[in-house]
């Protein structure tokens, strides 16, 4: 009996140390940016700055956008505990114009893995001078 409780009490202490695995964690300042109103041609940009508020190094295994419009460009090397990284979003609105809500996708080894952030906005048209109709005369003989 003395035995079984012994062996049983080893078990429990195992499975406490592994919940106590140390683990990356990421915080970001902001999850969403709104730009307003932009002109046509723009390429609209933000930076989301993120923490590591873990006690393990923060890897980011990938960072992909809803759509080809938007382009992700992000911190590469591990995040130590306690230091910060920085996810930038490209949003080409050549050819698009009104609004638009994109969203980029954040998969890390954190316990909290998988994050979403969001941009939006509304892209006013290029204006377009007015053209007179083209009048083609044809001669009189």
């Amino acid at each position: 009996m003395k035995k079984f409780l012994l062996s049983s009490m080893m078990v429990l202490v195992g499975v406490f140390a592994f919940a106590q695995e140390k683990q990356a964690e990421i915080s970001f300042q902001t999850q969403s940016h709104d730009f307003g109103n932009i002109a046509e041609g723009t390429q609209a940009t933000v930076e989301f700055e993120f923490t590591n508020k873990g006690d393990a190094p923060l890897v980011l295994t990938s960072v992909s956008a809803s759509c080809g419009c938007t382009t992700p460009e992000w911190t590469k090397e591990p995040i130590m505990p306690g230091q910060t990284g920085k996810i930038k979003a490209i949003y080409n609105s050549t050819g698009r114009p009104g609004t638009f809500t994109k969203s980029i996708t954040v998969n890390s080894n954190a316990k909290n893995g998988t994050m979403i952030l969001t941009i939006k906005g509304n892209v006013e048209p290029k204006k377009v001078a007015p053209t007179s109709p083209v009048q083609n005369p044809t001669p009189n003989k």
